[in-house]
């Protein structure tokens, strides 16, 4: 997203009161440096944006500019790929951070992210992390071990979807989702289409559609439109349990 984008979504400059200070997250990399990022006596490079449910915030090939933290809301961050089909690389929620992978490497994003929800999110641009992590080596250290996590798990998880059968891949998208957003009145507390489920699993959406209808005949779930409710996580875990499902959080 362009910078003059940017600026039309800006609600406020970042003041202390706008920092997560209700946050429970101790791995949350911005609650741990709140005094690094929000108390700098320059708010120049910071900003808060709200965006609408199905908004777009990042768009795939743009400049980078910089890094967004959710402070709340979901998001999903995706890429296109051959023939233009949309493939979700994840889900994001409050306390994580999106179009990382761009910032102090490349010139364009390679990901593009919409709200699913309505969020709220931390924007600081690349000039003012730059900054901040030329002075601060802590906050560059933990930054440093952000990376090499999100790494390891990047490639494990191509890993393990590899060697999955479709089946396997719709069930670890399930048990993902459910670990993450966990319940809300027994389902699943993040509605999602057919196809999100198929472009995060990698597969079509007919075959969502079919392996839905077998979980559903062997009561292992329950659906409600978009809602599906996990009847038995147990039986679902052990089916994929030799690919190590826990891998992605």
């Amino acid at each position: 997203m362009h910078l003059s984008s940017l600026n039309n979504m800006f609600t406020d400059k970042l003041q202390e009161r706008t920092a997560c200070n209700n946050c429970n997250t101790k791995n949350c990399l911005v609650h741990s440096h709140y005094d690094v990022l929000f108390t700098s006596v320059s708010l120049q490079g910071k900003a808060i944006i709200k965006c609408k449910k199905g908004q777009q915030f990042i768009m795939e090939g743009a400049p980078v500019n910089g890094l967004f933290f959710i402070k709340t809301g979901t998001v999903k961050v995706f890429r296109t790929g051959i023939n233009g089909r949309e493939q979700i690389v994840r889900f994001a929620k409050s306390c994580e951070i999106i179009g990382h992978r761009g910032f102090g490497t490349q010139e364009y994003y390679s990901i593009g992210a919409i709200a699913l929800q309505d969020a709220e999110l931390f924007y600081f641009s690349k000039e003012y992390l730059q900054d901040a992590l030329m002075a601060n080596p802590k906050f560059a250290y933990d930054m440093m071990l952000f990376y090499a996590n999100e790494l390891n798990r990047s490639e494990n998880k191509v890993k393990t979807i590899s060697q999955m059968t479709v089946r396997e891949r719709v069930i670890d998208t399930l048990l993902y989702i459910h670990r993450k957003f966990g319940d809300l009145n027994g389902f699943i507390n993040l509605p999602l289409s057919r196809k999100e489920y198929a472009d995060y699993a990698g597969t079509t959406e007919e075959q969502v559609i079919r392996v839905f209808s077998l979980l559903k005949k062997e009561e292992l779930i329950r659906t409600k439109g978009k809602k599906v409710n996990i009847v038995s996580i147990l039986k679902l875990k052990n089916e994929i349990s030799e690919h190590n499902y826990f891998l992605d959080s």
